[in-house]
Order: C-alpha cells, then sequence, then structure tokens
C-alpha cells in the first residue's frame, strides 16, 4: 500500500488564514519596518509554540504556514539560537517573568541571543565544563571561558553552563542561567574561518555577577535542560537549506542542471539522484521530528539521525555545485553554470567544514543513536 502525502482538506483553512493575514499586513508584497514584530504577535514566528507565543499548532498548519511564507518570500526574524534553542528550553523550564521578559524579543528577532556551552576542554564531553557560578548572596559570580559561540559578538543575551557545585558528580551540579551579554566582566573574541568571515568566539568571564532571577529552571539541573536545548539544536541545525537551515538546497543544485540541458555524464547523474534520494530522505524525517515536536515530546534520536545526514548532505550539495563550476570553482563568486547565489557557493563550499563538527559531531550523533537506539554499551 502507498503513502498518501496530500494534506487533509483542513489545510486549506490554514492556507487560507495565512493568506489573509499577508494580504491584511504586508499587501502587494511590501513589509513594513515593523514586519518582523507583527509576524511574531501573531504567533507565526514560531506557530508550533503555545500561545500567545505560537499558534499552539498542528503539524499540518506548520506546514501550510512556512510553504505559504516561502511563496511569498515573506522575511522572517534571523535570531537562530534564540528561536531554535533557547526558546523552547526557556518554554520548558523558564518562569513566567522569564517568559515575558525574554520570549518577545527573541521572537521577533530585536534581542539576539547565543549559546555559552563549549569550553575548549569540554566539547563533545560537555559534562566536564569547567566554568564556575559562585552563589553570593542574590547573584551568582562567574569565572571560566567559553568557545565556538556563534554569534556572541552580536548578541545580548545567552544561555549559560556553569557548575555551581564542584562536588556533584560531572552530570549533576551544573545550573542553567541566562546571560545578560553586556554585564562588566564579559569578554568576547572573534575566531576567524577560512572563509575569511567569522560567525564563532571564545568568551571570557571574570568575576561576571548574574543575578539569581537569571536561574533558569532548578539549581544544580542544567544538565537536564541542556539535554532539551540540545535536542532542539540538533532540529534548528537540520532546516530546508544546506548550511544549516541557509543557503542553497540540493534542488537548487538540480534545478541548475535542468536548465541548462541536464548532465551528460552516468556518474554525474548518479551523484545528483543520490543529492535528491538524501534530501527526500531528511524531509521525511523532519515531519516525523516536527509531529513529535508539536504534540509537545521532547525531540528524541531521530534529531541526530537527521542532524548527522543533513550535516554530511550540506556538503555533498557544495562539493556537487563546485565541481560542476569546474575550473571557476577556484574563484569567490563561483558557481554552477556561472550561477554565483550570491557568492553562497563558494562560500558555503568552504563553511561545509564545520557542519559535521558545530552542534554535535557527526561521531557524537552516532554514538548516542548506538547508545539510545540500538542500544549499545556506552563508549
Amino acid at each position: 500500500m502507498g503513502v498518501d502525502f496530500d494534506l487533509p482538506p483542513e489545510a486549506e483553512q490554514y492556507r487560507s488564514d495565512i493568506r489573509a493575514f499577508l494580504s491584511e499586513h504586508a499587501p502587494d508584497g511590501v513589509y513594513p519596518p515593523d514586519w518582523s514584530r507583527t509576524l511574531a504577535a501573531a504567533g507565526y514566528v514560531a506557530p508550533h509554540w503555545p500561545r500567545p507565543w505560537g499558534r499552539a499548532a498542528s503539524p499540518i498548519e506548520q506546514l501550510v504556514i512556512d510553504q505559504e511564507l516561502r511563496a511569498a518570500n515573506a522575511p522572517r526574524p534571523m535570531n537562530p539560537i534564540g528561536i531554535g534553542w533557547a526558546g523552547p528550553t526557556l518554554l520548558v523550564a523558564g518562569s513566567e517573568d522569564q517568559h515575558q521578559r525574554y520570549l518577545p524579543g527573541l521572537l521577533d528577532g530585536s534581542e539576539i541571543w547565543c549559546q555559552l556551552f563549549s569550553e575548549p576542554g569540554a566539547g563533545s564531553d560537555l559534562a566536564s565544563l569547567g566554568t564556575t557560578a559562585v552563589r553570593d548572596g542574590d547573584e551568582f559570580v562567574v569565572n571560566g571561558q567559553k568557545v565556538w559561540t556563534t554569534l556572541a559578538h552580536v548578541a545580548q543575551f545567552g544561555i549559560l553552563l556553569a557548575r555551581t557545585d564542584p562536588d556533584a558528580e560531572a552530570h549533576k551540579g551544573i545550573t542553567y542561567f541566562v546571560l545578560d551579554m553586556r554585564t562588566p566582566g564579559v569578554e568576547v573574541r572573534p575566531l576567524v574561518q577560512m572563509t575569511g568571515t567569522h560567525e564563532f568566539n571564545e568568551v571570557f568571564f571574570t568575576d561576571v555577577r548574574i543575578p539569581a532571577e537569571n536561574v533558569v529552571g532548578d539549581l544544580h539541573d542544567g544538565w537536564r535542560l541542556a539535554k532539551v536545548t540540545l535536542g532542539n539544536e540538533r532540529v534548528s541545525l537540520s532546516g530546508e537549506g544546506a548550511l544549516w537551515g541557509r543557503g542553497p538546497t540540493a534542488m537548487d543544485v538540480i534545478d541548475l542542471v535542468r536548465a541548462h540541458g541536464g548532465a551528460d555524464d552516468p556518474l554525474t547523474r548518479q551523484r545528483l539522484a543520490a543529492l535528491y534520494i538524501e534530501s527526500e530522505i531528511l524531509r521525511l524525517i523532519r515531519l516525523r521530528t516536527v509531529s513529535a515536536t508539536v504534540r509537545g515530546m521532547e525531540p528524541g534520536p531521530e534529531a541526530s539521525v537527521r542532524k548527522a545526514i543533513s550535516d554530511e548532505h550540506g556538503q555533498h550539495v557544495m562539493e556537487m555545485a563546485i565541481e560542476l563550476a569546474g575550473t571557476g570553482g577556484l574563484l569567490a563568486e563561483a558557481g554552477p553554470y556561472g550561477d554565483t547565489a550570491g557568492g553562497m557557493w563558494s562560500y558555503g563550499y568552504l563553511y561545509a567544514r564545520a557542519l559535521t563538527i558545530g552542534g554535535g559531531t557527526s561521531e557524537v550523533q552516532r554514538n548516542i543513536l548506538g547508545e539510545r537506539v540500538l542500544g549499545l554499551p556506552r563508549d
């Protein structure tokens, strides 16, 4: 028996609703300066979140909203860590005061967030982190260092893991904080990539004072919340684009080949077919993950499956594009058949090396799958 992927009849009502919203607030496709705030207030930035922050959307409604916003080329707030990782964790464990303070600016992109987890000696083995937070009255005093912190140089807030009980075993005694990145004692140093740009940073803490009210959840319960964040991270880093949800896709490469008469070389055709198959597998896994998230379930092992596949898929997409560019692939503005995609092909080819490292290496994802899905002994 075949599988029917057609959307049910109620999808048309969802489609009518989002189209009416677009027509009212962005007539003729003209998006006003306060568009991001309007989109967030209507619950369309993270529609699967509970009201009032989202629309408590079903999987079908969420897919329809995404389709219509894409079709309308509607801009959406660029705050990947805030919307994808920090926000879901705050919804799970944050207080009502924290919701009211942080979620509006997080959703409309007016307050950018970063994640302060990895350290020089605690990357894949995050539980061994050494940054400390010592209670001093109504504050915690933080000292230590984080590394590979994406967007720290532009972030207003960060989600921070720090050790609050040095005598507890590794996975205990860690607390989850919200940190105002403008706090005295926070120093951000850029890490320049081979792309010539920098998204990553080192962050140093010297006697940084965080109010006790900025603890998320319970004291010493940060490891449990970190797993919530990292589960959402693996979902967020596995979006539609080949570069952690950004940039071109496999279909962009395939469409370019079609537009230029196809590929004569059979090996090239096989590789293009493999790209398409990978992209379809990822799309179907994403539907499963979205469905689980909307039902209120935390992302499961399938998030690690998707991240491991999608990171390698992103590298395959960019490698294929640069190879199709021929000798022009050596140029900064290279692309297949002269298509530069605004420099994204050459940039993406270089940046794609980071995909199988950031957010938990592919090896770590496979360890998770071996232990949690296959029941293998711990590595």
